[in-house]
């Protein structure tokens, strides 16, 4: 299950961090609730751990907008959770991962990706 929201308001961390968009991921041990540093963000900034949706729901339904939660796919096998298009860490589909390097699919075939 993945459902994604924008907040009313960003969320401000401090000066320089704020939250635009929310997405939750149920992980077999809880929820991730993943944080997104501009409100056309593909892949998150920060993230944290919930072992309730009760728990996660309490601290932010009030702070999202009126469109509410909206449900998104399960990310293709491999690919990155917490990316809202298919992205995966480069050579992790064959046991080989290439940290930091990342391939988005593009007409069916997997291309170098690099974030903004």
């Amino acid at each position: 299950m993945r459902k994604y929201a924008r907040l009313k308001e960003p969320f401000v961390y401090d000066d320089k961090n704020r939250v635009y968009k929310i997405m939750i991921f149920e992980a077999d041990e809880g929820f991730c609730l993943f944080e997104y540093s501009s409100a056309d963000a593909v892949m998150c900034s920060s993230d944290r751990f919930y072992g309730s949706l009760d728990d996660l729901y309490g601290d932010w339904n009030s702070l999202i907008d009126e469109n509410g939660w909206i449900e998104i796919e399960d990310p293709l096998p491999f690919c990155q959770h917490d990316a809202f298009i298919p992205i995966r860490v480069r050579g992790r589909d064959a046991g080989q991962p290439h940290w930091g390097e990342f391939e988005t699919l593009r007409d069916g075939e997997w291309v170098e990706y690099r974030p903004a």
